[in-house]
């Protein structure tokens, strides 16, 4: 292939231009924290903006290419100038959200704050291509697609990696006005370089004689499009939701899938000859579970959802690349692309929360792959066995997954036992010997999925124990044996509550007596009066509720009116209507909420708005933490849980406490069974870290009794001082990295 003159000025402008697109997305993500939080749905509302607007790029880069390129450069560069006008990049001031309203709030909070910036961005990978094109010495201009997508993947990845670690949020908006500033001089010099060239090159457009392509081409191609984009959000969802809340995680798919893009539309054959092959195997090992809601934070089913993701996306993006036109429709195809990836982000982002109550719309889109997929036989058994109609083995290898599909779903049990793994593997056999038949393959994929806890899934939502909201999927479930009745936001245990007569109002899980929230309420007398006023952010099942005595003014803050619904339901849990059923619930985000009050309002103000086992960061900073101490009454006691599987905040409110010169310790309450594995407590209680701070050292003797050395932190009743991180810098609403409190060991199932 002859080398087109200025390539590497092409692919430069296609690198900056992708890098600076998607360095914008975890970027305005980080800035809206304050306002919303970072609910798996947030990321999902975001990505569906961002799609949109790529969307509108690449509509306005194929109605562009209608002009001559100098026109067409003149035109865009002047839009690159009216687009500066909202930099350097912030968050727009726009009211908050009104409760249940944060779907609609979201979009339009980004489309306000970035909307203009990245739409003209975003018709640089089109727009650069088609200026490629021509000269007709340039070549086939879709492997700069692939550059594309690989300086996107870098842009997304260095966010967490290396710019927010290093930089506050100010600096790093500043930096990414003048990565725009180099953009807009590279698309100068690559105007330059085309400046008597025409928009498409005549000659050889006539020569290729390529009819336009037909509508139904174009809705294979927006419909293959579609599922992958798809299956990144839900993905996203499916893993935070209901196997891990594991940090970063909602970068990971779309990295992921950005880099499928890099491989498809590059030249490297050999390479996606291989996705080709395994990604119909690794659709029915990996999406065989897409049904599984019970897994408890495997990391293993983690990892094989990425990797299906990854190897899914690359082999549908690869036929994508296959099925592409000739240059001349090289815009119509992108925007096509585009389209299909707006279809897959509104079912999967605003679409499927209304219509399911749990995340269903991952194993539909699990199963649309299998319809669009290329499905090269793994095994060609029928050749090798000179079988000519096996059309009746295939009938009765159904069968027998049908029926194995039965027996596993009957025994299953949560865990994959001897005899569960047995009748898993024998369907999943079953299906990678019908993989050459599509519908059998998808019959087999199906029956998998209901096998392996699909059925226990289904049977979840027809009893009505299951609610979804925007954020987030609740299930309440009963457990006779152990006379309980639970609440779990995605993996995480938020609430549970006794049946047995005479205990149904006993606190639970992290709340128990001996919890740091236990001994503090249970000296709210002592501590401020009888008259004592409480706050208390995040609801859950209520169970803290029952802490109250008469007497005392309680405030409780909820984010989801879901979860709001739940707890004063009776028929779910009693907690709130038989102990505080007069307490009023503020609905919104809490920070918000309590920044809008009157100063001095609470004795004790009590912080536990985890997301699933999400961070709740942008509570937890120097901004956040002067709103609290504000809403405290002058000696008034903050108390904070810091329980997580994946973070050590311990750090973060050490460097708080010792900004602030305010006294702080930690209650590190064990579970029961840590404390004697003999006792037998059924779950009913949960080990729990709670951090209590103070503006006076006295106060918080009055609640600790003083603290004890750390080794003596399992005794019951014992507060020990926090444990700082040498050089930890605070966090605040500008600056704050996850990555030094991220416990690397857990995320690979290690525990210390």
């Amino acid at each position: 292939m002859t080398q087109g003159p200025r390539r590497w000025l092409f692919v430069l402008t296609i690198l900056v231009g992708s890098f600076l697109l998607f360095q914008v997305q975890p970027m305005v993500a980080r800035m809206v924290l304050p306002k919303l939080g970072g609910a798996p749905a947030v990321w999902n509302s975001a990505m569906l903006v961002y799609q949109a607007l790529l969307l509108g790029g690449y509509a306005y880069a194929h109605w562009l290419g209608r002009f001559e390129i100098r026109r067409q450069a003149t035109i865009h560069l002047a839009l690159f100038l009216v687009a500066a006008l909202w930099l350097p990049l912030g968050i727009a001031q726009i009211g908050s959200p009104a409760p249940g309203q944060e779907a609609l709030w979201v979009p339009l909070l980004l489309l306000a704050s970035i909307g203009p910036v990245f739409f003209v961005v975003s018709a640089q990978a089109p727009l650069m291509q088609r200026w490629f094109a021509a000269d007709p010495r340039a070549g086939d201009p879709y492997y700069l697609y692939a550059a594309s997508n690989l300086g996107s993947f870098a842009g997304l990845i260095s966010y967490p990696a290396l710019v927010e670690p290093n930089m506050p949020l100010a600096t790093q908006s500043w930096g990414w006005t003048a990565g725009y500033a180099l953009l807009v001089l590279v698309v100068a010099a690559s105007a330059a370089a085309r400046w008597n060239s025409h928009a498409i090159h005549d000659d050889a457009a006539k020569s290729t004689e390529e009819p336009r392509p037909t509508l139904r081409r174009q809705l294979h191609w927006l419909l293959i499009a579609a599922v992958p984009s798809g299956l990144m959000l839900s993905t996203t969802t499916h893993l935070t939701t209901d196997i891990v809340a594991m940090p970063l995680l909602w970068v990971l798919p779309l990295g992921l899938y950005l880099l499928s893009f890099s491989i498809a539309f590059s030249n490297s054959e050999s390479i996606k000859s291989t996705f080709r092959v395994i990604a119909p195997a690794v659709l029915l090992i990996a999406g065989g579970q897409a049904l599984l809601s019970t897994s408890g934070g495997t990391m293993l089913i983690a990892l094989m959802s990425l990797v299906m993701l990854f190897v899914v996306a690359t082999a549908l993006h690869d036929y994508l690349h296959h099925l592409r036109p000739s240059p001349r429709y090289l815009t119509l195809f992108y925007l096509i692309m585009s389209a299909g990836g707006v279809l897959g982000g509104l079912f999967a982002a605003l679409i499927a929360p209304l219509l399911f109550d749990w995340v269903y719309e991952h194993p539909i889109l699990v199963l649309a792959a299998a319809m669009l997929m290329p499905l090269p036989a793994l095994l060609p058994w029928n050749e090798w066995f000179k079988i000519d109609r096996p059309l009746r083995i295939v009938v009765l290898l159904l069968l027998l997954a049908a029926f194995a599909s039965y027996s596993l779903a009957v025994n299953w049990d949560g865990t994959f036992n001897g005899a569960n793994g047995a009748w898993a593997a024998l369907i999943l056999a079953v299906g990678l010997l019908v993989i050459a038949w599509r519908w059998a393959y998808i019959i087999a994929l199906g029956l998998l999925m209901l096998g392996v806890g699909g059925a226990e899934t289904l049977k979840s939502s027809t009893e009505g124990m299951r609610t979804r909201s925007y954020f987030g999927v609740y299930t309440v479930t009963d457990d006779t044996y152990r006379h309980q009745r639970r609440l779990a936001h995605g993996t995480t245990l938020h609430g549970l509550q006794r049946t047995d007569k005479g205990d149904e109002l006993e606190p639970t899980t992290y709340y128990g007596h001996r919890s740091g929230v236990g001994l503090t309420l249970d000296k709210a007398e002592q501590l401020a009066g009888p008259n004592a006023a409480v706050g208390i952010v995040g609801l859950g099942a209520g169970t803290l509720s029952c802490y109250r005595r008469p007497g005392q003014a309680w405030t409780i803050f909820e984010i989801d009116p879901a979860m709001a619904r739940i707890a004063r339901d009776p028929s779910k849990f009693t907690f709130l209507s038989k102990c505080a059923p007069n307490v009023p619930i503020v609905l919104g985000d809490a920070r918000l909420q309590i920044a809008e009050m009157q100063p001095a309002q609470f004795d004790i103000l009590v912080i536990d708005a985890f997301s699933s086992d999400a961070i709740p960061l942008h509570l937890l900073t120097k901004e956040a933490i002067g709103i609290y101490a504000r809403a405290l009454k002058p000696n008034g006691i903050l108390l904070i849980h810091i329980s997580n599987r994946f973070f050590d905040l311990e750090p973060v409110l050490a460097a708080e406490a010792k900004a602030r010169g305010w006294s702080a310790a930690i209650r590190l309450d064990p579970s029961p069974s840590d404390k004697d594995p003999q006792r037998i407590d059924f779950g009913n209680l949960t080990g729990s870290n709670w951090v209590a701070l103070s503006a006076t050292q006295q106060r918080l003797d009055q609640l600790t009794g003083g603290t004890q050395p750390r080794a003596k932190a399992d005794e019951d009743g014992a507060w020990v001082p926090l444990r700082a991180q040498p050089h930890f810098e605070r966090w605040t609403d500008d600056y704050a990295s996850t990555l030094p409190v991220l416990l690397w060991g857990h995320l690979i199932g290690k525990r210390e």
